[in-house]
């Protein structure tokens, strides 16, 4: 029987074995050093929180893979052998596979900082990043302050999550504005004021020169590269982005680049050897997506578009239009087809801001065609499926604009804007 092996338990390889079971009676085994179960990575933040409980975050039961025949096994792959077929363990001891899927994710990213080895120094990625959280800062008597390092989704997340237990921040993001390398301007700037009003200390155009130690080698303060201050601090949380887990790989033959390279239907330089999820590198550019993207949804897609390929059906991956969504303290984000922070020599921008500064829009367009190009909206939540039919039948921003109420998702009593939105697209001139 075909031995189907798969490293990695997270939403791209489980999604890959539960379709390959639907498809086939092959065998299936899941290798991971993290879990014994499958969990929602992304439900990690509520369980510090207090909303939810582990258990409550993995989405089967743990009868689910007896019952359909797929083998968890708990271990650390040390590296592969694509040659002989073969993975080994890091006791020592080997597995055999006829097809191997690589899904191991992504790793917080450690830029040589002096002292980011210390107790209490790191990421916010895997379950165990959420031990040591609740192991350094359990409360404000024991952490007295965190200092995060890096200003992208992760930080904001951790930023949030030590406030609900009265934990003072410093967030020190090296841009000179909040996320602006991906947000535009207007956007950026509103979610510093919406940082700042949690009362998190957010030090911009400030980049970690060295993290310093006590005598039990744990952080006791972190220095400012451009100022020199020393910020005392328990947890200092390095949420400067992610890269591919792929270390183990490097002395395999598998191409590698940042991530596992691979062709359009996932599959490496090595025949019945595939890469999906976080680790996974696109060889060939689709659009304007980029080469690895570390985002739930894709990694789904790439287990289910891998499943068909392993089961007969040979399908390349075609992740549409891009989405993405996030929350900023109290302010929902969405994010559909391409808005870029800075403007395309095609691109112009509509922007609207509600008086409250909680809740905005901008819209891409085609600056000669007026095509809609993309829209991100904050604190309004929009439906998936409108704006990406919209994309697809490549509508003008004077269509969108005139149609937007059928895009709004929230509930019938939720204040709509659309009618103000309208008037000031009518009644300001649109900055290109």
């Amino acid at each position: 029987m075909e031995h189907i092996v798969i490293i990695g338990n997270g939403i791209s390889g489980v999604t890959a074995a539960r379709h390959i079971r639907k498809l086939s009676d092959k065998k299936i085994t899941i290798i991971s050093a993290e879990t014994d179960h499958f969990f929602s990575r992304t439900a990690l933040m509520y369980i510090y929180m207090g909303h939810m409980k582990y258990e409550h975050t993995k989405p089967y039961e743990d009868y689910f893979w007896k019952k359909n025949n797929i083998e968890l096994r708990r271990g650390f792959v040390k590296k592969v052998l694509p040659e002989t077929k073969e993975i080994v363990f890091s006791e020592g001891d080997t597995m055999p596979f006829d097809t191997l899927i690589i899904a191991v994710g992504s790793k917080s990213n450690m830029f040589g900082w002096p002292g980011q080895d210390l107790k209490g120094v790191q990421g916010l990625y895997s379950f165990q990043d959420l031990e040591a959280l609740e192991k350094y800062a359990p409360n404000n008597k024991i952490c007295q302050r965190a200092v995060i390092v890096g200003g992208g989704l992760i930080g904001i997340e951790l930023a949030e999550m030590l406030s609900t237990r009265k934990i003072p921040v410093t967030f020190l993001v090296r841009e000179d504005s909040f996320w602006n390398g991906v947000l535009p301007q207007g956007e950026s700037e509103m979610l510093n004021r919406h940082i700042r009003s949690h009362r998190i200390d957010l030090r911009l155009s400030s980049n970690l020169k060295e993290i310093l130690s006590d005598e039990n080698g744990q952080v006791r303060a972190v220095v400012v590269e451009e100022t020199g201050e020393e910020i005392p601090c328990n947890v200092v949380g390095l949420t400067a982005g992610v890269s591919p887990n792929i270390d183990f790989l490097k002395d395999s033959g598998i191409a590698l680049g940042r991530g596992v390279k691979v062709d359009r239907f996932l599959e490496t330089n090595f025949k019945d050897i595939y890469a999906i999820g976080d680790c996974a590198e696109q060889h060939q550019p689709i659009g304007n997506r980029r080469p690895i993207e570390a985002v739930w949804y894709t990694g789904r897609m790439m287990g289910e578009t891998v499943a068909q390929t392993i089961c007969g059906n040979k399908s390349q991956y075609n992740p549409g239009h891009w989405f993405n969504s996030a929350k900023f303290f109290d302010i929902e984000y969405q994010t559909y087809g391409w808005v870029f922070s800075e403007k395309k020599d095609y691109e112009a921008h509509f922007h609207w801001k509600h008086e409250d500064d909680t809740k905005c829009i901008t819209i891409a367009y085609h600056k000669e065609s007026g095509v809609f190009l993309g829209i991100n909206t904050f604190g309004i939540r929009m439906k998936h499926e409108v704006f990406d039919r919209w994309l697809t039948e490549k509508r003008s921003l004077d269509y969108i604009i005139e149609h937007l109420i059928e895009a709004n998702f929230d509930p019938e009593f939720y204040t709509h804007f659309e009618k103000e939105i309208l008037s000031a697209y009518n009644n300001q001139p649109v900055i290109a």
